[in-house]
């Protein structure tokens, strides 16, 4: 069983900068990538970025890539997203998810979620 709980949104300015945070229960099977999608109000579910436990191969949207760092702390079962300079169109839902990596990061979804978490970036 998986379950994936999000922490860290909340509303900032835009420029400035939140961490996500995701605790994961995962029992160790082939669904060894953990990465974080988002949702704005009538838009699709997005891929954000991807990161594997063991190894720490990471992957990124390109609207992230440069402002963007996702990272995990084993010990702690936690996977992270650092976004900084964050604009207006970064408002939306974001999700947790754990999947394959090509999964995540070739069919871009996932096959468990986390409960969501708001960030609202306002002008």
């Amino acid at each position: 069983q998986v379950q994936l709980v999000e922490s860290g949104g909340g509303l900032v300015q835009a420029g400035g900068a939140l961490r996500l945070a995701c605790t994961a229960a995962i029992r160790p099977d082939i669904r060894d990538t953990v990465g974080w999608f988002r949702q704005a109000p009538g838009k699709v579910r997005a891929f954000v970025a991807a990161i594997t436990w063991r190894a720490g191969s990471t992957h990124y949207a390109d609207f992230v890539k440069g402002r963007s760092t996702i990272s995990r702390d084993n010990a702690k079962n936690t996977v992270y997203l650092q976004m900084n300079r964050l604009q207006p169109e970064d408002t939306a839902v974001y999700y947790c998810a754990a999947a394959t990596w090509v999964r995540m990061v070739v069919w871009r979804t996932s096959d468990y979620w986390g409960q969501g978490t708001q960030v609202t970036v306002s002008p």
